[in-house]
């Protein structure tokens, strides 16, 4: 069997299911394991190094994040990402983040504003690091602020609802040559704009900088299916 995953190293603090979601998750995103290819836990379990069972809890939790597919009777697929599947995410994730912004603008606390250049700098340090899996995460966190920063529950919520569909896209883009120091400056920027209380530009940057993501990964993916 040609061997295309790295054993697993067991000295991590991580539970090891989520170890192995986050090597499968990387080799889904870099095109180790490919669109449409059959994902095996028995073939994964003894390339990973690992038993079946974090395997198997580890292909749960990226179905849920829209990694893969589960067909009943047929196996578990890799999932593909079609043009449609990103247009729809990105048109309702766009207006929700439009809408978040302008009320942040007027709700946003000193306290979170202060939290919003502090993961600023952090970034821009992970960044440095070249630390993906890090970037991803503290990436959410700014998002996460902006949202709760609208005081509309109901909003948080329906992005929440969102955010699984939502991550993949974000590993991918955030990856591309580039991406994220671009998004570093655009969300500067947006930051800016919402400190100094000025909806109609908090709101216009947050338009581009979902359209940028977008552009990016559909970029990506063109690039990736003419290899």
């Amino acid at each position: 069997m040609e061997r295309r995953l790295v054993p697993i190293k067991l000295d991590s603090y991580k539970p090891l299911r989520e170890v192995v979601a986050e090597t499968l998750r990387e080799a889904i995103v870099n095109g180790i394991l490919k669109p449409g290819e059959r994902l095996m836990e028995i073939q994964l379990a003894e390339e990973l190094g690992v038993s079946r069972t974090p395997v198997r809890e580890a292909i749960r939790k990226l179905e849920l994040e829209g990694f893969v597919v589960m067909i009943p009777r047929r196996g578990t697929y890799v999932a593909d990402l079609s043009i449609k599947d990103i247009n729809e995410v990105f048109e309702i994730r766009t207006a929700l983040d439009v809408l978040a912004a302008g009320l942040a603008v007027e709700r946003i606390t000193e306290d979170e504003l202060e939290q919003l250049e502090r993961l600023l700098v952090e970034i821009g340090e992970l960044i440095e690091e070249d630390d993906a899996d890090k970037i991803v995460e503290s990436d959410s966190q700014f998002h996460d602020i902006l949202y709760r920063a609208s005081r509309n529950d109901r909003l948080v919520g329906i992005i929440n609802n969102l955010r699984e569909q939502f991550t993949r896209f974000r590993s991918i883009s955030i990856q591309y040559p580039g991406r994220m120091q671009k998004s570093v400056e655009e969300h500067r920027r947006l930051v800016e704009a919402i400190a100094s209380r000025d909806t109609d530009l908090a709101q216009q940057l947050a338009r581009e900088h979902m359209e940028n993501s977008e552009q990016t990964l559909l970029q990506d993916l063109n690039e990736r299916r003419q290899t």
